[in-house]
Formats: C-alpha cells, structure tokens, sequence
C-alpha cells in the first residue's frame, strides 16, 4: 500500500514538473510544419502538371488549332497527317477497358470482400490481387497475346486491346471496391439487419450505394493509368499507321469489336520517332489532345462520384 502512495506521488510531482503549455505549443508547431510541406508538395506536384501541358500546348498549337488534325488520318506528310483513327481508336479501347474492368472487377472486390471469408485462402487472394498492381504492364499485354490472341482468336483488335487495359486495371477496381465497402460503417449493416433485410438486400441497397464514391475513385485512377500504356498494347498488335475507323457500333457491333485500331499513345510514338520536326510538333499536339481526353473521362467519374456522394451522404 505504501508502495502504490509513493508511485502515485512521484507520478504527481512529474505531472507539475510538466510543462503542458511548452508541449501543447510544439504539438501546433510540428502540425503547421506539416500542413506547409504537404502544401508545398501538393503545388510543386500541380506544378509539374501545368507546365507539361504548357509546353505540349506551345509546341504543337499549329496543329492544336487546325480543324484538319482532327478529322484527317495518319501521312507520310507532317503538314497533312492527323489523329482521327487514333483519338477513335483510343476512345473505344478505354471505353472496352473501363466496361471489362466494371463487370469483373467490382463483382469480384464484392464477393471477396463480403462472401470470400477471412481464412488462409482468402488472405493468400487478396495478396496476390494488390501484387498484380504492380506487375509491368508489358506482362499484361504477353498474357493478352497468349491468351486473348492467340488462344481465343481474337485477334489484333479492339476487344483484345479493351480486354488488355481491362486486366490492366483491374486490380486497382478490385482493392478499391474492398476498401470502399469494407469503410462503411457496422451500424448501417446492423440497422438493415434489424429491419428484417437479407444479406443481399443489405448489400444491394444499403452498403454498395454508399461506398460507389470509393468505386468511382478505384476507377478514375485506374482508368487514369491505362489511357496511356503503350506496351501492352503495341504486344498485342496495335497498328502504328492505319488509314481507316472502325464501323460505328450501331451499325456493325461485332465489326467494330473484331476491327484493327490504333491509340493515341502509339500514334505520338511513331511521330517522335521521325526525325522531321514537323512530325514531333504533331507529337506535342497529340499528348495535349492525350491529357484533354483524359481530363475530360476523369470529370465525368468525378462528377458521377459527386452526385452519389451528395445522394447518399451519411
């Protein structure tokens, strides 16, 4: 007992000795600290951003401006080649990627995440799937050449080319739906249950309307990385000089699927490649038009992301 008062004792003299005031104020002082460098990394990451498409906007305004760059195909001529069945080609890719990436990606972090169990297997699973987010992508597109081409027959076109980007992605679709919905909180689970919902009424309804802003986030930034891969998809057969679009899909939707394409990407590597400088302006102009396009899918994910977030706020 004796013992126990002196403890408490000498424990009470330390806490005066204490100077709270003292710590208090360098506790404010390592927070602004911090609060400054993340800010000053923020901006030097934004400057970074900026300056890029400053200088692809300066170096290839000519053809930036020139109506005919859009609308014209691929030339031996620099002053008459243009970008139409690359910008084509890359929408419909990423618009393949980002559809494969939704219908196996997010099912797959669902079932994982909430009817995979927490065992050996399901641990060994999950780590391989946040590994193959760091796979290189020339992988992707070896597997894709095995598999996609030359095993199901697809062929050197756009639906292997979406299926490429689609596994390209969908790790990244994968962790990001777990971690949305393993965010949620327990007392909208037990809220449902209590109200008679099943386990699939809980998750339709409840859980997965709640954690889409995650998703969208998951799905931004994969989408974000795939727009500009050019080695899985120079694997698997992209043409560097093609003269012709696919059929539109309301016309021909098998015919679009199975048809030759090319990217933008591939398009600014074979422009670099020349030695003419004409050829590396058109390169300039494409990568500005490259970051437009991407900046223009991200905005849409993001503004689809807002209006779940504001719909289903919690």
């Amino acid at each position: 007992m004796e013992q126990k008062l002196s403890l408490r004792k000498e424990a009470d003299a330390k806490l005066k000795e204490f100077d709270i005031e003292a710590y208090t104020i360098g506790v404010k002082r390592r927070d602004k600290v911090f609060e400054i460098v993340g800010l000053l990394a923020t901006f030097l990451v934004l400057l970074f951003l900026f300056a890029i498409s400053v200088d692809l906007l300066i170096d290839g305004w000519v053809r930036i401006k020139d109506a005919k760059f859009y609308t014209s195909y691929p030339s031996r001529f620099p002053e008459e080649a243009g970008i139409l069945s690359s910008w084509v080609g890359t929408l419909y890719v990423m618009l393949g990627a980002i559809f494969w990436a939704v219908v196996l990606g997010i099912p797959a972090g669902i079932y994982l995440e909430e009817y995979g169990g927490k065992g050996r297997l399901a641990r060994i699973i999950e780590a391989n799937i946040s590994n193959l987010a760091a796979v290189p992508s020339i992988v992707y597109g070896l597997l894709a050449l095995g598999v996609f081409v030359y095993r199901f027959k697809f062929g050197e076109s756009v639906l292997t080319a979406g299926l490429t980007l689609g596994l390209l992605m969908l790790p990244v679709v994968v962790v990001a739906t777990r971690e949305s919905i393993r965010r949620i909180p327990r007392s909208i689970r037990e809220a449902a249950y209590a109200l008679g919902a099943t386990r699939w009424e809980t998750l339709f309804h409840h859980i997965l309307p709640y954690s889409l802003g995650g998703i969208f986030t998951g799905l931004i930034i994969a989408a974000s990385r795939a727009i500009g891969e050019t080695a899985p998809l120079i694997t698997v057969g992209a043409l560097t000089f093609i003269a012709f679009l696919p059929p539109p899909p309301w016309e021909d939707f098998l015919g679009m699927l199975m048809s030759p394409f090319t990217v933008l990407p591939i398009q600014m590597y074979n422009w670099v490649s020349r030695p003419q400088e004409a050829f590396h302006t058109n390169a300039a102009a494409a990568g500005f038009i490259l970051l437009v396009i991407a900046l223009l899918m991200n905005s849409v994910a993001f503004y689809l992301r807002y209006k779940v977030r504001r719909k289903y706020q919690w």
